[in-house]
């Protein structure tokens, strides 16, 4: 199995949760398109990165972005995006982190 990304940021766990998002379900991060690093919230890229995160573009949803902090599986951000769980090893991810998706990832330009 292939090294397990480095988290950046305030984190709490093994399990990439963070200081400001802590819940069982807090279990992904995040990586930023601005600077290839993972974190595992906007708020911890916003206080450790020193520059202003930018958005995967909707043409780069092939892209693996997305760790989940059980498993260590990096996930495409389509992949991420039509789950609820991660699908190597279920953990289930919190669905509160869709009203933050636009924070990561540019919309699909058909539902804009």
């Amino acid at each position: 199995m292939p090294e397990r990304p480095v988290v950046r940021g305030p984190t709490v766990d093994e399990q990439t949760r963070c200081v400001h998002y802590r819940t069982s379900l807090d279990v992904i991060a995040i990586r930023f398109a601005c600077c290839g690093e993972y974190y595992p919230c906007h708020l911890c890229h916003e206080e450790a990165a020193g520059h202003v995160a930018r958005q995967w573009p909707y043409d780069a949803r092939d892209t693996k972005a997305v760790l989940c902090g059980v498993c260590g599986t990096e996930l495409t951000i389509a992949e991420y995006v039509a789950v609820k769980a991660c699908p190597h090893c279920a953990a289930p991810f919190n669905p509160g982190c869709a009203l933050h998706a636009h924070l990561y990832f540019e919309p699909d330009p058909s539902e804009v």
